[in-house]
């Protein structure tokens, strides 16, 4: 049963609600600033540890697959021991994984480091965005979305400015260190200001029902799915491994879909997918999330290894992309719910179709005056669909499943990253094995013309690729209609 917020203290008057988005945005914008930084430092990892670029990426694919599969059960979780103690819980895995990973002597290590913060972080992602959905007005949504995503812009852009002057100066080990800083304050402020009454925690006892069947079923799609796409162990495309992990995984898919429609308390409800609107809105985040995943994971290594700028001179490049971003959905957020999502999304994943091509074309001696608005133009059409197209998705969703969706519309959002990231990786990775120029990344811009051309063919295969996928969002985003509620509806 669901607790209903107190409506005299989380009246119009009260500021309650902003109180509660400044104490769980700090802890987004942390997780955030967390993959932002540590794309960065990939190469000074790579480094140290002599690994190649295949290998070093688990530290990034680690975070988001392990994300990616247990943040919807988690999201049930949350409803049996409450949203603050899951939050504040979510916090701390988070702190103690980033102190492993400082410590970390070896790139297992530091992957398995990478998965205890990765539990934290999808603790909080699962119940963030529930909590503070759930605790603004209605009419005031889309202002609520543009600010979760300038939040997620805030991290962005923050981590290659804070990383590149820590790298430099203080070794890569010294990020994890930045990122548990904003955690420590959002565990003070979260036992200060969240309470359960108010902030719409499902009252649930332990033991009750919950979708055992479907939590595995999920995770182990998803792991097999992720894994067989991004083929760490260099398989051949046509191999037993490969054909055998595509099945795996399309049968645990299938079995999700069965068995969910047929629980009587399913993990995720399904048959919001009869909606059009839900359909076509959640096909659109997740192609474009596939389409856009890519650039603020490779451009550093372009970056430095290419254009031979160091890791603060970097930081300020991949700068522009964020603050884009930032800015965009700002803009995009507030004037959705007065113009509706329609036109943002469209202009938005529009223009990412661009910058891909315009990414595509790029060569080891693209000048800077290229690639910084290329960087900005990217970041602003990813600032202009995401909030209004989370508006679209979630006026199709009544009030006692806004918690569920918002989970699983933070799963969209990462499946969609790592399987475009895994996705770009295979395809390097791929090329470059094929003409017998893999080296260890930190190695790249010292290895060789034939080494720099492999990198590049993959580059520019990958985001003409990726190109296609968002030509494909933008065609869903076409045919998302503008929702109307009706009483049976609410």
């Amino acid at each position: 049963m669901t607790t209903e917020p107190d409506t005299q203290l989380d009246s119009p008057s009260s500021n309650y609600h902003w109180k509660v988005f400044w104490t769980v945005a700090i802890a987004l914008f942390a997780m955030v600033l967390d993959f932002s930084i540590v794309s960065l430092a990939l190469s000074s990892i790579a480094d140290e540890f002599k690994v190649t670029l295949r290998a070093v990426t688990w530290v990034v694919i680690s975070t988001a697959l392990v994300i990616s599969a247990i943040m919807l059960p988690l999201g049930r979780v949350a409803d049996i021991t409450g949203r603050k103690k899951f939050h504040i819980a979510g916090l701390m895995f988070f702190i103690a994984g980033g102190l492993l990973a400082f410590t970390s002597q070896n790139l297992p290590m530091l992957i398995g480091s990478r998965v205890v913060m990765s539990i934290g972080s999808a603790m909080g992602q699962a119940v963030v965005f529930a909590i503070i959905v759930g605790v603004f007005p209605e009419k005031e949504r889309g202002k609520a979305l543009g600010l979760i995503t300038t939040a997620v812009a805030i991290g962005a852009a923050s981590g290659p400015i804070i990383a590149g002057p820590i790298i430099q100066d203080f070794g890569w080990r010294a990020i994890f260190l930045v990122t548990l800083i904003p955690n420590v304050i959002g565990i003070v402020l979260a036992v200060i200001v969240l309470d359960d009454s108010r902030i719409g925690s499902v009252a649930r006892k332990i033991g009750s029902k919950y979708d055992w069947a479907g939590a595995f079923a999920s995770a182990g799609a998803l792991t097999a799915l992720i894994i067989t796409i991004s083929n760490p162990f260099a398989f051949e495309w046509g191999s037993l491994p490969i054909i055998g992990g595509f099945i795996l995984s399309i049968a645990l898919f299938a079995f999700l879909v069965w068995w969910e429609l047929r629980v009587p308390d399913p993990m995720i409800n399904l048959r919001f997918f009869k909606n059009s609107t839900f359909t076509w809105s959640t096909s659109t985040r997740f192609l474009a999330f596939v389409g856009g995943s890519a650039t603020f994971f490779l451009m550093p290594i372009f970056v430095q290894s290419f254009m031979g700028y160091d890791q603060r001179s970097a930081g300020m490049i991949m700068f522009v992309g964020a603050a884009g971003m930032g800015l965009a959905s700002q803009m995009s957020g507030r004037l959705s719910d007065r113009y509706g999502f329609r036109v943002f999304t469209f202009v938005g994943i529009g223009l990412m179709v661009v910058t891909n091509i315009v990414f595509s074309l790029f060569v080891s001696d693209t000048p800077l005056w290229i690639v910084v608005p290329a960087l900005f133009l990217n970041g602003t059409a990813m600032g202009l669909w995401m909030a209004p197209n989370m508006s679209a998705t979630l006026s199709t969703v009544g009030k006692g499943d806004l918690g569920s969706m918002s989970a699983f519309l933070n799963l969209v959002r990462n499946v969609g990253s790592v399987i475009g990231q895994a996705l770009t990786i295979a395809v390097i990775a791929g090329i470059m094995l094929s003409r017998g120029a893999e080296v260890d990344l930190g190695e790249l811009a010292d290895a060789g013309e034939d080494v720099s051309r492999a990198f590049l063919a993959g580059w520019s295969l990958s985001f003409r690729v990726l190109a296609v996928i968002t030509a494909i969002a933008l065609f869903a985003a076409f045919r998302t209609k503008v929702y109307t509620k009706t009483p049976e509806t609410e």
